[in-house]
C-alpha cells in the first residue's frame, strides 16, 4: 500500500494551528505528529498550509429549473470544486412533481456517478409532501440521506407551514436535519407583479422585489415552527441583517439553528444590478445581493462564530440563458458559480482582512459543514482514520480570478479580475494527488458517500 509523508507543513484546525507532519496509507491517514519514521514518499510542503479537504454542503450541478439546466453538471462542476480545494460537495437531489423521493435519489446517482472528480453527497429538497412520500423518508436514511430542504418560494417547490411543520416532524425522529429556503413567496409574487405591471422590468428591480423584511418574516416562520417541533434546523445563504437578528433571537427562545452564508452576500453588494443587461444579470441570484450593513452583519457574525458555514450555493447560468429575462426580470434564471473561489476569497477578503481567523476558516469550510451534515469525522479533519482529504494551502501565493483560468461551463465569473492572495497548491483525495500546482491531475475519482446523521 502506497504511503505518502507530508512534511514540513502548519496544520490549521478550528482549535489551533501547529507544524505536523502527516502519514497517508492508502485512502487513510495513518498519523500526524513530528518526526515519524517511514519508509514513505516525502513530499515537501515547508511554508504551506495544511488543511483538511474543503467541504462545500450546498452546490446545484446539473438542475433542471427556471425552463433551463444548470451551466456545470457534475463533471465540469466537480472539476471547479477540486481546482477550490473541495474534496467533497453535497449537492441537491430535487423532487420534481408526482415523483418519489427515490426516483429523485436515483437521478441524481446516475447524473453524478464516474462524472465527479471529488467525493459527493446528497441532500433531498422535498417538494411534494404527500403520505406516500413520507414512508420514503427511512429509506433516504438508510440511502446516506440524512439532510432534507425545504422552499418557501417557488412555483412547483414551495411547501406550507403545515407541510413544513410535519416534515420537521418525520426528520426529527431519526435523526436527521431539515434546511430551508426563508423568502416571503406571497409579498415576494406580489412585488415583482407590481414591478412588471408598471414597466420596471430591469434587473435592477431583483432586490426592490425582495427587500430585507422578506427573508426575515420567512427566517422568523421557520424557526418558529421549528421551536414548535423542537427540531434543530439549517437557515440556507443567510443574506440579510435582518433575518439574522431573527436567528439571534430564536436562539434566546432555545430554538438550535444553524446557518450558513455565500461569498457573494459577504463581498458583493447591490449596486451590481445598475450595470447593463448582460453584466447586471450575471449577479440574480436568490436570495439578491444585498447592502453595505448587510455584508458587515454578516461578517460580523462570522466573526463572533455566530454563523456555522460559509457555502457557495453554486447554481451556473450561461448569459445567454439569462437572456430569457431581457424583457422581464423575473425570468432570469437564478443563480451564480461559486465553488471555485471560494477558499481563497475567504483567505484573501477574510483572514488577510482580519475579519475571520485561520481557524475559523477551516471551520467554516471544512468541519462544521462535515459535522453537520453526518460526514464527520470521515470528512472535514486531519486526524488519525480519517480520510486523506487534504489541501496544501499556499499563504504567499497571489493571483487575479479570471472565468478564463476556471474549469466551469457558464463563462464568467462574478468576481472577475478580483485580486487575491493566497492559492490552492495541492489536492489530496482519500490519499491521491488530484489537483497539483495549477492543474487537475486526476479526473473522475469521486465517489459518492453516505452521511450519518449530523453531529450536533
Amino acid at each position: 500500500m502506497k504511503k505518502i509523508l507530508l512534511k514540513g507543513g502548519k496544520l490549521v484546525s478550528p482549535r489551533g494551528i501547529k507544524k505536523a507532519d502527516i502519514l497517508i496509507s492508502g485512502e487513510k491517514i495513518v498519523a500526524v505528529g513530528r518526526h515519524i519514521q517511514t519508509d514513505a514518499t516525502v513530499v515537501n510542503v515547508g511554508g504551506k498550509l495544511i488543511f483538511p479537504g474543503f467541504v462545500d454542503p450546498h452546490t446545484h450541478f446539473d438542475f433542471e429549473v427556471s425552463d433551463t439546466v444548470t451551466a456545470d453538471d457534475f463533471s465540469s462542476g466537480t472539476k471547479s470544486a477540486v481546482a477550490g480545494g473541495v474534496t467533497t460537495i453535497v449537492d441537491f437531489a430535487a423532487q420534481k412533481q408526482g415523483e418519489m423521493l427515490s426516483d429523485a435519489l436515483n437521478n441524481w446517482h446516475v447524473k453524478a456517478f464516474a462524472n465527479s472528480s471529488c467525493d459527493y453527497a446528497f441532500h433531498m429538497s422535498i417538494t411534494d409532501w404527500r403520505e406516500d412520500v413520507k414512508s420514503e423518508l427511512e429509506g433516504m436514511f438508510e440511502q446516506g440521506v440524512t439532510s432534507f430542504k425545504v422552499y418557501m418560494i417557488y412555483d412547483g417547490m414551495e411547501l406550507n407551514d403545515r407541510e413544513i411543520y410535519e416534515i420537521m416532524q418525520e426528520v426529527k425522529k431519526h435523526g436527521g436535519i431539515v434546511g430551508c429556503h426563508c423568502e416571503n413567496s406571497g409579498i415576494i409574487g406580489k412585488l415583482r407583479e407590481e414591478s412588471i405591471a408598471r414597466g420596471d422590468t430591469a434587473p435592477e428591480n431583483h432586490p426592490k422585489t425582495r427587500p430585507d423584511y422578506t427573508e426575515a418574516e420567512a427566517v422568523r416562520r421557520f424557526l418558529t415552527i421549528a421551536e414548535a417541533v423542537g427540531a434543530p434546523v439549517i437557515v440556507v445563504h443567510l443574506s440579510t441583517e435582518a433575518g439574522y437578528e431573527e436567528i439571534l433571537r430564536a436562539r434566546q427562545r432555545g430554538v438550535k439553528v444553524y446557518a450558513e452564508t455565500c461569498p457573494q452576500y459577504l463581498l458583493l453588494d447591490e449596486d451590481l444590478y445598475r450595470k447593463p443587461f448582460d453584466e447586471s444579470a450575471k449577479y440574480i441570484c436568490s436570495p439578491p445581493l444585498r447592502k453595505m450593513h448587510d455584508r458587515k452583519a454578516l461578517w460580523q457574525a462570522l466573526k463572533n462564530n455566530s454563523l456555522n458555514l460559509v457555502s457557495t450555493d453554486h447554481c451556473s447560468f450561461t448569459v445567454d440563458q439569462k437572456r430569457a429575462g431581457a424583457e422581464d426580470f423575473t425570468k432570469i434564471p437564478n443563480g451564480m458559480p461559486g465553488v471555485e473561489n471560494r477558499a481563497v476569497l475567504m483567505y484573501s477578503y477574510g483572514v488577510k482582512k482580519n475579519r475571520i481567523t485561520l481557524q475559523q476558516m477551516c471551520a467554516y469550510l471544512s468541519e462544521n459543514p462535515a459535522k453537520l451534515y453526518g460526514l464527520y469525522p470521515q470528512k472535514g479533519v486531519v486526524k488519525v482514520g480519517s480520510d486523506a482529504d487534504i489541501v496544501v494551502f499556499d499563504p504567499h501565493g497571489s493571483g487575479r480570478i479570471t472565468a478564463a483560468s476556471g474549469h466551469g461551463k457558464c463563462g464568467y465569473d462574478p468576481f472577475e479580475g478580483v485580486r487575491t492572495e493566497g492559492g490552492i497548491d495541492m489536492v489530496y483525495l482519500r490519499g491521491k494527488l488530484i489537483y497539483n500546482a495549477g492543474e487537475i491531475v486526476l479526473e473522475n475519482s469521486g465517489r459518492y458517500v453516505s452521511r450519518k446523521p449530523p453531529v450536533l
